[in-house]
Formats: C-alpha cells, sequence, structure tokens
C-alpha cells in the first residue's frame, strides 16, 4: 500500500473518538442478529407465537437489512451521512423500546422489520463516514480494522450478554440494551462526527429502492429456506423471483441519468475484485462455521451459553487478526498477506476434518482461530480497498453495495453448505434408522439431528442409544464435508487474490482526493 503524501490530512482525536461510538452503535447491530435466539423460550411462553411467526419473528430483523442497505446507502450520499445516521439511531433506539414491550407476536414482527430498516443505515454510514473521516491509508486501513472489530465484538458479546440479562429479567429486556448506546450516538455524534453529503446528488429514485428492497427481500429469504427445508418449490420461487427483479433494479440504473446505484463502480478494478474476494470469504466463513454451534450443543451435549463462550475464541481471533491486518500491511504486500491468511484459513477448515463424533472440542478451538485469522487480512483490506477505490461522493452507496455483498454470502454460504449437510446427514442415516419407528418419527430423524435425538429418548436403551450413535456420525460426516469445500473455497480465493495481486488490481491505493463538504459541522 502507498506510503500517505504530504498532503493527506491527517486524523486527530476528534476523528477516533468519534470512530469509537460509531463501533458501538456497530456491535449492536450485530447483536441483535443473535441476542434474540436465547429468548425464545421466555418469549414463546409469554406472546405464544406460531411456529410461522416464531420463525418471522427471529427472521425479519436480517431480512430488512439486507434489503435496505444498498437504499440506505446511496441515501446517505444524498441527504448526508451523519444525518442518516443519526436518523437510523433515533428509529433504532425508539423501536427498541416498542419491540421490548411487545404484546403480540404481529407487534414484534413489526417492529424486528423497523428494527432491521433503522439498522441498515448503521453499517454504510459508518463505513462511508471512516472513508471522509481518514484521508490517510494507514489511519484508514486501522480505523476500518476497528470497524470490523465491532462486529466481530457483536458476535461475541450477544450471546454472552443476552444470558446474563435473561437470568435476572424478562425477554423483553434484551431489546433495552440498545438504548443508552443510541442515546449516547444522538448525543457525541454531532459533536464527534463531521457532516458529509455529494453536493451534486440528485433525487433518490423510489421505484429502484422499492426493487432493491424486494429483490433482496426474496432472495434471501429463498436462500434461508433452502437452508432450513431444502430446495422446495416455495424457495426456489422466492429465490428465483429475487434474481428476476434483481434483474429488472439493474437494467433501470442502466437507464437513469441519476441511479441509485452508481454502476460504473463495478468497471473500477479494484473495487470489483476486492467486492467479489469480500463476499466469497464471508460465504466461505458463514458456511463452514455453520456446523460447529449445532455440533457443541447437539453431539457434545452443552447449554446454548457454553456453546456460546466456547464460540468466543472464534470471535477473539477475528478481533486480533482485524486489529493485526494494518500493521502487517505496512510490511506485506496486501496481495500476499490476504492470500497468505487465505491458506491458513484453509489448513483451519482442514483441521475441522479430524473432528470425530462426540469428542473433538480441542480441534474446533484451533480450527476456528486459524480460520478466523487467516480470514481477517482479507475482511480488512478488502473493505479499505472497496471504500477506498469509489469516488468519494459514493462512498455511502460502495459501502451498502459491500455489506449487501456479505448478506448474500453469508446467506448464500448457510443455504448451500447447509443443503449439502442435510443432504449427507439423511444419506448417511437412512440404512440405520430402526424399522419400529412410525412415518412421523423417520421423519423427524431423517430431519435434522435434534429430531433423531428427540425420537430416540422414546426408544428402548438399546436401540435409542444406536440411533443417537448414527445421527452423530451422519451429522458429523457432513460436518466433515462442509469443512472440506470450505477450505477448498479458501485455496481457489488464494489463488485469485494473488492473480489479481500480480497486476496490480488488488493493491490499488487510490490517491489522496479532497472530499466533497456540503454542509458545515
Amino acid at each position: 500500500m502507498t506510503e500517505p503524501t504530504s498532503t493527506t490530512a491527517r486524523a486527530g482525536r476528534r476523528e477516533w473518538l468519534g470512530l469509537a461510538v460509531i463501533a458501538l452503535a456497530c456491535v449492536l447491530y450485530v447483536m441483535d442478529l443473535t441476542v434474540l435466539h436465547l429468548a425464545v423460550p421466555e418469549l414463546s411462553a409469554d406472546l405464544q407465537p406460531s411456529s410461522a411467526q416464531m420463525l418471522w419473528i427471529i427472521d425479519i430483523y436480517g431480512f430488512m437489512i439486507a434489503g435496505s442497505l444498498i437504499t440506505m446507502g446511496s441515501l446517505g450520499d444524498r441527504i448526508g451521512r451523519r444525518r442518516l445516521l443519526l436518523i437510523g439511531a433515533a428509529a433504532f433506539g425508539v423501536t427498541s423500546v416498542l419491540a421490548a414491550f411487545s404484546t403480540s407476536p404481529e407487534m414484534l414482527i413489526a417492529t424486528r422489520a423497523l428494527l432491521g430498516l433503522s439498522g441498515a443505515t448503521l453499517a454504510p454510514s459508518t463505513l462511508s463516514l471512516i472513508r471522509s473521516m481518514f484521508h490517510d491509508p494507514r489511519q484508514r486501513s486501522t480505523a476500518i480494522g476497528i470497524w470490523i472489530t465491532s462486529f466481530s465484538a457483536g458476535a461475541a458479546v450477544g450471546p454472552v450478554l443476552g444470558g446474563v440479562v435473561l437470568e435476572y429479567f424478562w425477554w423483553g429486556a434484551v431489546f433495552l440494551l440498545n438504548v443508552p448506546v443510541m442515546v449516547a450516538l444522538l448525543v457525541l455524534g454531532p459533536r464527534l462526527l463531521p457532516e458529509y453529503r455529494d453536493p451534486n446528488a440528485g433525487r433518490a429514485d423510489l421505484p429502484s429502492a422499492a426493487l432493491s428492497l424486494a429483490a433482496m427481500l426474496a432472495l434471501v429469504y429463498g436462500l434461508k429456506r433452502v437452508a432450513q427445508d431444502g430446495a422446495t418449490p416455495t424457495a426456489l420461487v422466492a429465490a428465483l423471483t429475487g434474481l428476476g427483479l434483481g434483474f429488472v433494479f439493474v437494467r433501470r440504473q442502466r437507464r437513469l441519468a441519476d441511479p441509485l446505484i452508481d454502476l460504473s463502480l463495478f468497471r473500477i478494478p479494484a473495487f470489483s475484485a476486492a467486492l467479489a474476494t469480500y463476499g466469497i470469504g464471508i460465504f466461505v466463513v458463514f458456511g463452514g462455521f455453520l456446523f460447529i454451534p449445532q455440533y457443541l450443543q447437539l453431539v457434545l451435549g452443552m447449554t446454548p451459553l457454553e456453546a456460546g463462550l466456547w464460540t468466543l475464541p472464534w470471535a477473539l481471533s477475528f478481533i486480533v487478526g482485524s486489529n493485526v491486518t494494518p500493521i502487517l500491511a505496512r510490511r506485506i504486500d496486501p496481495a500476499w498477506l490476504m492470500g497468505g491468511g487465505l491458506v491458513l484459513a484453509a489448513l483451519g477448515f482442514g483441521v475441522l476434518l479430524g473432528i470425530e463424533a462426540g469428542s473433538g472440542l480441542p480441534l474446533i478451538v484451533l480450527g476456528s482461530i486459524a480460520f478466523s485469522l487467516g480470514m481477517s487480512p482479507a475482511f480488512t483490506l478488502t473493505n479499505d480497498l472497496i471504500i477506498g477505490s469509489a469516488p468519494p461522493e459514493r462512498a455511502g452507496a460502495a459501502a451498502g453495495v459491500s455489506e449487501t455483498a456479505a448478506e448474500v454470502g453469508g446467506a448464500l454460504g448457510i443455504a448451500v453448505l447447509g443443503s449439502i449437510g442435510v443432504a449427507v446427514y439423511r444419506r448417511g442415516i437412512d440404512d440405520d434408522l430402526p424399522g419400529t419407528l412410525s412415518a412421523g418419527e423417520t421423519e423427524a430423524a431423517q430431519g435434522t439431528l435434534g429430531g433423531a435425538l428427540e425420537v430416540s429418548a422414546g426408544l428402548p436403551s438399546a436401540a435409542g442409544e444406536a440411533l443417537v450413535t448414527a445421527a452423530e456420525a451422519a451429522f458429523t460426516t457432513g460436518l466433515h464435508l462442509g469443512a472440506l469445500i470450505a477450505a477448498i473455497s479458501s485455496l481457489a480465493l488464494a489463488g485469485f487474490v494473488l492473480a489479481r495481486g500480480r497486476v496490480g488490481v488488488i493493491t490499488e491505493e487510490p490517491e489522496p482526493v479532497d472530499e466533497p463538504v456540503a454542509c458545515s459541522d
């Protein structure tokens, strides 16, 4: 990466304090994706939602985020990135209170949807503000490392903090954790964060925003259904509908004089190469890590809180790797740093191949540490390239595209590797099912490892133990195959990064550019 020039303004105390504020908001953004899972038993007893309503309560937050990121990133460029962040923070805080005191499943679904819509303002606004606040390449790399750290910290803290809160309070209290941080953001944001927007931006195209939302909702919903139920007609129709609406969205952007997304961004080699690396990397991590929490709980018999604690090494490794990467990037070519890290990630996934049914906790910890450290350079440096290679006035849109790629990559990783894992599990358990099972018990045992464990509890001792052994072995085989695919994908991605690095694409560093400032502080 190039050295900072003498004309590059360096960030000071105000910018670093501002980064701390927006990083804390990002912690909550991720926490809300997972913290509700632990509250499901109490929530179910209180609101008594149907199974379909419970799925929507859990999923709608992530769906709305995925569908709104592009729109919110582009909107921030138009109305001001700080302004959008503060509007989103206010909405997030108010909606969190409404969610905490929901009196019906329908109310909780609606408030979770609004939380997702307001939460979608946080990631693109914060990343684009980093582009505006940190012009020095070294400082910006460090800032982005801290920004990524906040997401890892949210993933680590969410289950643990949620478990502690639920020990003493009712299920709605998990939402009230958001309120103090959002109040702090509203108080400190105007003082610490500068306001930036594109002075020449046109009006936002509402039909494009609607198409973006509908396309992403349908696609992510379809992929999630594939992961849970297999390639059912409903899942395939939803995914294909999402792709079709996405095609219409792209065609509309090409015709508009002032599109929601400037497609010329994708003609910037560094932007497109970094975006592809980031999205595929997310695919690998989400897909490869999919089986581990289930293995800890269903095979090793851990409680959700215990399983959450044993995933801390994974999250902490991402934190360490994200913050060490900018330091290493000063001494090691970014392409080689990312490529070497991806090879380490492949070795980490390879370690998981040694796991056996009923054992393997040390291998899980070792493997997760290795692939987390290995993936960190790719995540940190690609976000730096994505946001740095885009024109300053399009930083919000670039950030929205980046986070959308992450959402799609994660959903695709879960759907593809999850479906493969389910198929392997069913094939592995079919020959070992007791002939005395009813049709319903057979379907439950074939569906998931959890279903097989429930069925085994009602069988005679010997038959139940045999079913558990067969189910755990079949699930472990699926875990092995998922890890193998993740390892191969990591090696292929390493080859892509190194090949692009040889021609300078993956290591481009834009010259310092004066940021368009349309508003005073």
